[in-house]
């Protein structure tokens, strides 16, 4: 089975992060997401754009109405994402818990959301 791992951050907080505090944080990714590579269970993953360059698009009368920055109501947003393979729920936890942002940057909202893809209209 596959699962969307979905990576948060609240920006708010990022955005007043010293820079020497960023750099620490930035120095310790490559070696977490390597961590995560080695499992051979990472399909793939990116690294999403910030919400200034972010978009929202909703049905209105019948055509889609875009609307600048997220959409969604929150102070969370998401900043990256990663596809995994697992054979079950636990596997899925073990190989996502890898990601950076299940260990670090706590302190700038960090965290994982992780959903079990079902319905699939494209294969490999």
């Amino acid at each position: 089975m596959q699962y969307l791992c979905l990576a948060y951050y609240d920006p708010e907080k990022m955005d007043v992060m010293a820079p020497a505090d960023m750099k620490t944080l930035v120095e310790a990714l490559p070696a977490k997401d390597a961590a995560l590579a080695q499992t051979g269970k990472l399909v793939w993953s990116g690294s999403l754009e910030g919400p200034k360059a972010t978009f929202g698009m909703r049905p209105r009368g019948g055509k889609p109405q875009v609307t600048d920055g997220p959409y969604a109501e929150a102070k969370e947003l998401v900043g990256g994402f990663f596809v995994i393979e697992a054979a079950d729920k636990e596997e899925a936890i073990r190989i996502a818990s890898l990601h950076p942002a299940a260990t670090l940057g706590e302190h700038i909202g960090w965290g994982i959301e992780v959903h079990p893809i079902g319905i699939c209209s494209v294969k490999k």
